[in-house]
């Protein structure tokens, strides 16, 4: 056995938060506030930040051209833990750097380091959060969060194999389970992983035939989950009385069982809102497949001749473009179970 990996971080991994570029501002704050109900901080012209509770940080948007996730940013729960997934990715011949400390207080954060992720999604972890104590404005009653993070990302790619093997190298992550559908003809398979209690932090979609890849962001969708049915409810009925497109409407996933919708955010991705997903019980869990990403609903909402354009377009593009790994850190890749 690798002495890299003689000791798992399962468990201590948690979706801390979200860097997100945009020159859309006023349209984030609209979204973020507003409609899905978030606290936001805008502390000068080029910077602005949500919170879903005591946390200072939970999704920290930069001026920038990008219109998309530029950033993760992992919470790991010791010095120990943190020691040992650095050493991971040194011991690979991966660069890792240390954050300034004013990337440091941006973030709300201690012991910030960096290093290179699939995609190009710089990939930063973390030791501890600053809580200042401030009184939460929000639409919202509250946001789950806690033990399993702040929610989910989901991404498109081109190479399932290597971006699970990346995650499985530095973060120890687990196969939840799969989900097979076809979308406007496309055959997909979804590989859905966890570094902890929640289901899924991490959802990896990829063509089965020909490797394309239809969304032109990093990631295809982020989640979040309100405490209660009212919230999810009130907040797709801001999302939609104040003009913010709607991806999905109200369905339930068959693998996580969670109720949720899809909006369209300002910056292109989507943004789901959800409500009473399951948690893994690490005791009883096998990994299945499902047929379908829903039980019931989902059913898309509004894509025009326009859209579908578009993402021709961006699969014309991605057979054009070698999609970004880091490969010292995926291994071979670990094919389907």
């Amino acid at each position: 056995m690798n002495p890299l990996d003689d000791i798992s971080v399962f468990g201590s991994v948690h979706l801390g938060y979200v860097v997100i570029e945009t020159q859309k501002f006023a349209d984030w704050h609209r979204f973020g506030r507003d409609a899905i109900g978030m606290h936001v901080d805008e502390l000068d012209a080029t910077t602005m930040r949500f919170r879903l509770d005591e946390h200072d940080c939970r999704f920290l948007l930069r001026r920038g051209p990008a219109e998309d996730v530029t950033t993760l940013g992992w919470q790991i729960d010791d010095h120990d833990t943190f020691d040992h997934i650095v050493r991971r990715v040194t011991g690979r011949g991966v660069p890792i750097q240390e954050a300034s400390a004013d990337e440091s207080a941006l973030r709300g954060v201690e012991r910030l380091w960096r290093f290179p992720g699939p995609k190009g999604l710089i990939q930063e972890v973390f030791t501890r959060p600053h809580c200042s104590g401030q009184p939460l404005s929000m639409h919202t009653s509250s946001f789950v969060t806690g033990e399993g993070g702040i929610g989910h990302v989901a991404l498109t790619t081109t190479k399932p194999a290597q971006v699970r093997g990346y995650y499985n190298t530095v973060f120890d992550a687990r196969l939840s389970d799969y989900i097979d559908e076809t979308i406007n003809g496309a055959k997909l398979k979804i590989r859905f992983l966890r570094v902890n209690q929640r289901h899924h932090s991490l959802a990896l979609a990829a063509n089965r035939g020909v490797k394309v890849d239809p969304i032109r962001t990093r990631i295809q969708h982020l989640n979040i989950q309100v405490d209660n049915l009212d919230d999810m409810v009130d907040s797709y009925q801001r999302v939609t009385d104040l003009g913010f497109g709607m991806a999905l409407a109200v369905g339930q996933h068959t693998n996580d069982r969670e109720l949720s919708y899809y909006a369209q955010t300002p910056s292109g991705f989507e943004w789901e809102v959800g409500w009473n997903p399951i948690t893994v019980d690490e005791t009883t869990w096998e990994p299945t497949t499902h047929q379908g990403i829903s039980i019931w609903g989902h059913t898309p909402v509004g894509q025009t001749v326009v859209d579908k354009l578009a993402q021709f377009k961006q699969i014309i593009r991605s057979l054009r473009e070698r999609e970004e790994t880091v490969s010292a850190l995926s291994g071979d890749g670990i094919p389907d179970d």
